[in-house]
């Protein structure tokens, strides 16, 4: 008695028909048939081969050769229909999902103003002076007398006596 490892999951699995070959494989291939055939047909000087069908021929039946290729699994055609997808996508959205409209307020309780004690005196000067170009971050790190601080509104720096 022969026995078969069925897959859990069918739809992973690709019919082949003839050998290694998908349906859509089968089909790219015998497109260019049909292709070539109506240019031997259709154009100009009828059913005679001329200089600029056979380049024609060639060339279609290449482009559906090469779209009949397997990479990672999935044909080159799937690979470009999922990049067109990609590309042709909108690019502009209308909504925004971050608006405050039709949405229920949210009301914050006031926050309480801490008061802060310090034992050192401290003077602090009001004067805000431009820095020049070149001044000397590492002067203020390395003096013990300076109090530094970083507020919301910038640097504080201020001189115990």
């Amino acid at each position: 008695m022969k026995n078969t490892i069925i897959p859990a999951q069918v739809t992973t699995v690709e019919d082949t028909i003839a050998g290694n070959l998908t349906l859509t494989q089968i089909l790219l291939l015998l497109a260019p048939v049909l292709v070539t055939t109506a240019i031997y047909t259709v154009l100009p000087q009828r059913l005679a081969f001329t200089p600029y069908k056979i380049p024609l021929m060639v060339l279609f039946s290449l482009v559906f050769g090469v779209l009949s290729l397997k990479v990672k699994g999935k044909l080159i055609l799937n690979w470009l229909v999922i990049l067109t997808a990609y590309a042709l996508r909108p690019h502009l959205y209308l909504y925004d999902k971050n608006t405050l409209y039709a949405r229920e307020p949210v009301i914050l309780p006031a926050k309480k103003k801490r008061q802060v004690h310090t034992k050192a005196k401290m003077k602090v000067s009001k004067k805000v002076e431009s820095v020049p170009d070149q001044f000397d971050y590492i002067g203020l790190v390395r003096d013990m007398d300076l109090n530094i601080r970083f507020t919301k509104k910038g640097l504080l720096v201020a001189k115990t006596i």
